[in-house]
Parts: C-alpha cells; sequence; structure tokens
C-alpha cells in the first residue's frame, strides 16, 4: 500500500529529505540497495527516480560543487594557518584524499540531493496536477 501525503511538502523539507538520503516527495529512508546502488522507485510512495536517460547528470554537477567547495574552504583555512612557511606536502597529504575520496562518500547524496533540488525547484505542481499521483 503506498501512503503519499496528501500536499507537497515545503522547499526547504524537500531539500533536507535528499541531503539526509530519504524520498524528495514523501520522506521515506531506504532508498539504496547497496551504498552506491539507488532502487528504481520510492518504496512508500512510487516515485520513479530516474526520469529520463542521463537524468542523473545534475547529481555529477552537485557532486563537483560540493567537494569542490569542500577542498577551496580547507585549503583556504590550511593556507592562512600556515602563511608564510606553508608546509607542501602535508598540505597535499590532507588535500589529496579530499579530491580522491569525497566524490566517492558523497555519491549517493549526491543523487537524492538532486532529486529534492529538481523536485523543490524545477518540476513545482501546477494547479491541475495532482500531488497524490505516482510518477511514472
Amino acid at each position: 500500500m503506498s501512503r503519499v501525503p496528501s500536499a507537497q511538502p515545503s522547499r526547504g523539507r524537500t531539500i533536507w529529505w535528499g541531503l539526509t538520503r530519504r524520498c524528495p516527495r514523501c520522506g521515506s529512508g531506504h532508498l539504496f540497495e547497496r551504498y552506491f546502488t539507488l532502487v528504481p522507485d520510492c518504496p512508500r510512495c512510487g516515485l520513479h527516480f530516474e526520469r529520463e536517460p542521463g537524468y542523473f547528470a545534475g547529481a555529477l554537477a552537485i557532486n563537483i560543487m560540493v567537494i569542490g567547495a569542500v577542498f577551496a574552504v580547507v585549503f583556504v583555512v590550511l593556507i592562512a594557518l600556515t602563511v608564510p612557511n606553508i608546509p607542501v606536502v602535508p598540505l597535499l597529504a590532507v588535500l589529496l584524499p579530499i579530491m580522491l575520496f569525497g566524490p566517492i562518500l558523497y555519491y549517493p547524496f549526491s543523487k537524492t540531493v538532486w532529486m529534492a533540488v529538481d523536485r523543490a525547484y524545477l518540476q513545482r505542481l501546477d494547479r491541475n496536477e495532482r500531488f497524490d499521483e505516482r510518477s511514472r
């Protein structure tokens, strides 16, 4: 039995659900079979996640932006803390793992964040669309 809320959640709540790896429509968890494997549909409301081929290109962009921002902040903080004698090897020891493992660790979050951004800002419901319809 699918249970879908009767009203569309706020944009903030939708984004929060994305940040916590939940369905952007109903807030249900358990969207991943394994760490990298997203189920095709929400187990609670039936929302189909990959709306079209190439849909998750937005998730790739989000992953790049988030990891790039983390890298930039850490880089600036480390440089500011070590000026004028900047230790290159220790800096690389911190920054290289961020760039190598950050995108891998953030991968599932980038998918759910992208679905939440898409649902909250790019495909808002119009007056003629019913929120409780299964999206297929």
